[in-house]
């Protein structure tokens, strides 16, 4: 009995410590030295905790159409902000700002997003200036 209540007091912390240890800060997986501007076409937007997803294809000057994935606040941050489903929808076309995977790949974080008529948003989240723990 004794054992099965350590178990379980032990499972339950992992649980509540678990998401503190994924979550990481921006210089861990992102280079403030950096710093990008991809304009693309929005494919997917995954509104998950802790992070939301932009995916989007940015087009090359030789016309190759290259993946890129964007992070951006929580959900609830982005709402905060103004940014909602009906903001982005898959088909938009829209510039990011933001800063690059340390390990070079087609990854980012945004700092802001600016659509086609000119309306700039912020992504939320971890990188500098874009309205999350600094704002």
């Amino acid at each position: 009995m004794r054992t099965t209540f350590i178990a379980i007091v032990a499972l339950g912390a992992w649980l509540v410590a678990a998401p503190l240890v994924a979550h990481h800060a921006f210089s861990s997986e992102f280079d403030i030295n950096k710093p990008l501007k991809l304009t693309g076409t929005l494919t997917k937007w995954e509104m998950i905790n802790p992070h939301s997803w932009f995916h989007m294809d940015v087009k090359q000057s030789d016309g190759t159409v290259v993946p890129w994935l964007v992070e951006g606040g929580s959900p609830n941050q982005l709402i905060r902000l103004g940014v909602t489903k009906n903001t982005l929808k898959a088909g938009t076309e829209f510039t990011i700002e933001g800063y690059q995977a340390r390990d070079g790949t087609n990854k980012a974080v945004g700092r802001n997003f600016i659509l086609s008529d000119g309306s700039r948003y912020l992504f939320g989240g971890s990188a500098p200036g874009a309205g999350g723990a600094d704002k």
